[in-house]
């Protein structure tokens, strides 16, 4: 016997299907053919992008000093030998003043004759504070004395006064470097205004690059030059006569001729 439903019938069945179905827990709907899960392209999420990071904020970049233009103003402000001092200790812009353990500004008489520039304090003149009092200065105290000159003379004729390119000692006792010998310079050649001798002597190839721009002592000893306007000799330091004696030969006919220039000025 064949039933013959209508539509309403088939509705009813159908509905009666799908809530016996979701009593056993079905809840997907499936299609007439299995589906193989595993063999389907799993689709990830795209990944959020990460956040910009912020920008730093510009760092401001620390002005530019001219330490050399700085030294040229407080050289400049001292009206004499003391003030000169004060400024020169008072100048922050030199990194070996950090290091050193005194400031050597100078020896001697001020209102001498003879005037001497030398280099830097070593290690026996950064601990008395005074320029040329280890062993080369025990050697330019008996050089000066042979032609009756010294330090300690009383009588201006016959005294010299004696400092240094940098009043600070290097470390090591480096050789100073262009831009330590720039920034000092200022207060060099005021002292030497200051000063004001008649004759200048300069003692190795510091003091050479300082006040005449160039360096080569061995080719430049004994041959006077004009620097600021005063006469000039550049001779050995008496540091470098003490590992070469055989040069302290050319260092005592410099002597002779500094004497025999002393007695024409």
């Amino acid at each position: 016997m064949v039933v013959l439903m209508d539509s309403a019938d088939t509705y009813w069945r159908d509905r009666a299907l799908l809530e016996w179905q979701l009593e056993l827990g079905a809840i997907d709907a499936i299609g007439d053919a299995p589906v193989d899960r595993y063999a389907l392209e799993v689709t990830k999420p795209a990944p959020k992008p990460a956040p910009t990071p912020a920008a730093p904020p510009p760092v401001p970049e620390a002005p530019q000093v001219d330490a050399a233009a700085i030294a040229t103003s407080a050289a400049a402000s001292a009206s004499d030998l003391d003030g000169l001092s004060a400024a020169m200790q008072a100048f922050e812009h030199c990194e070996l003043k950090r290091g050193a353990r005194s400031f050597v500004f100078c020896d001697g008489q001020p209102a001498a004759r003879v005037m001497i520039v030398g280099e830097a304090p070593g290690r026996e003149e950064d601990r008395a504070g005074k320029p040329f009092v280890g062993r080369a200065g025990q050697l330019l105290d008996r050089m000066l004395d042979a032609i009756d000159l010294g330090r300690a003379h009383d009588d201006p004729a016959r005294a010299v006064y004696i400092t240094n390119v940098l009043p600070w000692r290097p470390p090591s006792n480096r050789t100073p470097d262009a831009a330590e010998i720039a920034m000092m310079l200022p207060f060099l050649e005021r002292h030497i205004a200051l000063a004001n001798p008649d004759l200048l002597v300069v003692m190795g190839n510091t003091p050479c690059q300082a006040l005449l721009g160039r360096t080569g002592i061995t080719r430049m000893r004994g041959t006077w030059v004009e620097v600021l306007g005063k006469p000039c000799l550049p001779m050995f330091h008496p540091a470098y006569l003490l590992r070469n004696p055989i040069a302290k030969r050319e260092a005592w006919a410099d002597l002779l001729d500094l004497n025999a220039r002393l007695r024409e000025v």
